[in-house]
């Protein structure tokens, strides 16, 4: 028998008070009436990546989009890829938390005559506008030419016979609407397979990368700093190509060392350091197949940002970024040298430690990198932009970022330590990169991605004591297998068609914080204990974090499993005002069984209106998926609070 006090009763008087104020204003009332297309910059926006836009506007090139008009949902949804809309809308969470689509709107390529560029891009004759179309009245080209810097597209029209005529000049098969979204649609356990897939792909590329940069540091030795030749500048220009420059121990004062050619400078180790004048970089390399190991480096400029001085000519986004981020002061830059290496160097810096500037295939591996002990007065640890790089088995202390990421698809960053900086790893307009067992320490964020790209893998990570384990944009990335504990916010459900399974989120102040206006999110297999508050979602649509009958571990809950099937027999709402507070207080138990509260979740799950906003789990589990992490964190938590209280014992004898 539970027994409640006064003040626990006025608690849970407050709270169904509450609970039924909310209740009583959830209700959307649906749209009426005849529904038109509005212009595609009133909806709010999802799907494409920030590279298809922003190149579609410099280069003026078309992207075909959707927008989808809701019973339950006040606002237009704007989709930058017809693919993508077809994807959400087969989706049954976004019926359940939307309602019912009242129309879906295409752009329509029947009247502007389009073709395709050298590119492959969708150009309108004589940059017309197309306009609008439903897709019950609209058929689509699939699987032709034509594309966006992501991907190929979908290509809408009105009219059968020029759809006809467009897959007859590029390629492709027209199918109906229906069709489409049955071509969308796939399970959990395809999209899984997939993701997992994806993650040994990247895997094996990185590792044949870096076996196929191992022969660089094997070169013979051609030129002995101080015996032929008495700099190192004078060394590496007179040493032949795929021969080695080595330096003895010592203290080198250099200016800047310029490797133009296919040469490996090499040095003893920490014991060979190279020290710059501070202005400016010290080791910057043009070369394909170069390399530089086994030596340590400082004296760098302290300029991390040269910023755009105003020109009488235009300057697009991408050479913007680049001029930002990739002009600055570093230790070593690769600039345009493919197929090179940087092992083992140590880097002290105020400004950045390594710059890689169009390095296709490039390997950096063993670094340290040491930046300024103020985040905002230094700059990052590594900058890859342009090309697939792999950073690996590094370690980046102080600085602002560790590694930062600009239109660097494919790289793979792996196995490497972040500490007291302000990202561990922060990704800019970069998309399908690996993320893999990284260990961030008492960063601002542990791993963002911004500018929403599509298809990054995030992978057994470990963020502790930040004020943010993890941050997502865009769409269909995989967070699996991560670490996020004691933190402020463990981590962010946001974008689209995300998927995060496994993740462990313990003894944060807020576990997850639920910011997504779309429902399409996965969240399921994951453990989430201890945390002060389990999450935090304000806005948006109420999401349901279950697939297929699957939930997450809240926690060992005052509920009943009665089928012993793993998972409790009701609904849980760790974002609402009762169940946020089971096994806290005792009459939220009280309370949660209430007729009605049943009441409540019953018209929750069959009314959209009534769902407000938040987070429910239809079948939460009851025991973790990881017990041994969740455990192990459990226990560190115990005995760092059992320590703190022996501390405060002693002083007080």
């Amino acid at each position: 028998m539970a027994f409640v006090t006064p003040s626990a009763t006025r608690w849970a008087a407050g709270v169904a008070a509450l609970v039924l104020v909310l209740a009583s204003v959830s209700f959307v009332i649906p749209a009426s009436g005849t529904v038109s297309p509005v212009p595609f910059d009133d909806t709010v926006k999802t799907g494409g990546t920030a590279v298809d836009v922003e190149q579609a506007k410099t280069d003026g090139f078309e992207m075909p989009v959707a927008q989808a008009h809701f019973s339950q949902y006040r606002y237009v949804i704007g989709y930058y890829s017809v693919g993508t809309a077809a994807r959400d809308l087969t989706s049954p969470e976004s019926a359940r938390q939307f309602g019912d689509p009242l129309a879906v709107f295409v752009t329509d390529y029947a009247t502007v005559s389009p073709t395709l560029d050298d590119e492959d891009y969708l150009r309108a004759e004589h940059n017309r506008q197309p306009g609008w179309v439903e897709v019950s009245d609209a058929v689509f080209v699939v699987d032709s030419d034509a594309r966006v810097p992501s991907g190929p597209i979908v290509v809408p029209f009105s009219d059968p016979a020029a759809a006809q005529s467009f897959t007859d000049e590029y390629g492709g098969t027209v199918v109906d609407w229906a069709t489409l979204r049955e071509r969308s649609e796939s399970s959990l356990t395809a999209r899984l397979d997939a993701f997992e897939s994806s993650v040994d792909a990247h895997h094996d590329w990185a590792d044949q990368t870096t076996a196929a940069r191992e022969p660089l540091f094997d070169r013979p030795v051609s030129t002995v700093v101080g015996e032929d030749a008495p700099t190192i500048e004078a060394a590496v220009e007179s040493a032949p190509e795929g021969t080695a420059v080595y330096v003895p121990p010592g203290n080198y004062s250099v200016d800047r060392i310029d490797v133009n050619r296919s040469i490996t400078l090499v040095g003893a180790g920490n014991a060979t350091r190279l020290v710059g004048d501070g202005n400016g970089t010290v080791v910057h390399v043009r070369a394909d197949e170069a390399a530089v190991g086994n030596l340590s480096i400082s004296g760098v400029g302290d300029v991390g940002t040269r910023r755009i001085r105003a020109t009488n000519e235009s300057v697009d986004w991408d050479t913007r970024v680049q001029l930002a981020y990739g002009r600055g002061d570093a230790g070593l830059v690769l600039d345009g040298a493919n197929n090179s290496a940087i092992r083992s160097v140590t880097i002290d810096t105020p400004a950045s430690g390594v710059i890689v500037l169009e390095s296709a295939d490039s390997v950096l591996d063993d670094l340290t990198v040491r930046g300024a002990e103020v985040p905002s007065e230094g700059f990052m640890g590594v900058v890859l932009i342009g090309e697939s790089s792999v950073v690996q088995h590094s370690t980046f202390l102080d600085g602002r970022d560790g590694i930062y990421t600009h239109r660097a698809d494919g790289s793979v960053i792996r196995d490497n330590h972040m500490e007291r900086g302000r990202y561990a790893v922060h990704e800019m307009y970069t998309s399908d990169v690996l993320v893999a067992d990284n260990v961030a320490r008492d960063m601002r964020i542990g791993i963002i991605i911004m500018t929403r790209p599509i298809g990054n893998l995030v992978v057994g990570n470990d963020v502790r004591d930040s004020d943010f384990g993890f941050i997502p944009a865009g769409s269909n990335t995989y967070v699996a297998d991560n670490v996020f504990a004691n933190n402020e916010y463990g981590m962010d459900v946001s974008g689209d068609r995300q998927v995060y399974t496994r993740n462990v989120v313990v003894g944060n102040d807020i576990g997850v914080r639920g910011s997504s206006t779309f429902p399409t999110n996965v969240v399921v297999r994951n453990d989430i204990v201890g945390n002060d508050v389990q999450v935090e979602s304000a806005l948006g649509p109420m999401r349901t974090w279950t697939t297929d009958g699957e939930g997450n571990y809240w926690g060992n809950l005052p509920l009943a499993d009665e089928d012993g099937d793993g998972a409790y027999d009701r609904a849980f709402q760790p974002s609402g005002p009762v169940d946020a507070d089971l096994g806290r207080h005792p009459a939220a138990l009280v309370l949660s069984r209430s007729p009605v509260m049943d009441a409540l979740r019953t018209a929750r799950d069959e009314v959209a209106g009534l769902r407000g906003s938040g987070v429910v789990d239809a079948a939460p589990r009851t025991e973790p998926v990881r017990p041994e992490t969740v455990g192990s964190l459990n226990t560190e938590d115990e005995t760092n609070a059992t320590g703190a209280t022996n501390v405060t014992e002693n002083s007080n004898v």
